[in-house]
């Protein structure tokens, strides 16, 4: 059974993806039951799915910075000096 039969999901993506031909991002769509997840570049392949309250705490994660890359000493060191 497909996911969407019941409803026809719109796609959106954000305005700021415009780096690399608008490719390099997901898609996001708003369902009733949920959100939709897909890559911009596979649009026919895999979706992931998440809940309100999942959507909710991983969009609360990304606004507090949650999810920044923290550089340290050693991953700012070429690779062959790693120790």
């Amino acid at each position: 059974m497909n996911i969407f039969e019941s409803e026809r999901p719109a796609w959106r993506k954000s305005r700021r993806s415009n780096g690399n031909g608008g490719n390099n991002c997901v898609q996001v769509a708003f369902l009733d039951t949920g959100v939709a997840v897909r890559d911009t570049k596979n649009p026919e392949g895999p979706t992931l799915l998440f809940t309100p309250a999942e959507w909710a705490a991983f969009m609360d994660g990304a606004k507090a910075g949650e999810f920044r890359r923290r550089l340290t000493t050693q991953s700012r060191r070429p690779r062959d000096e790693v120790g």
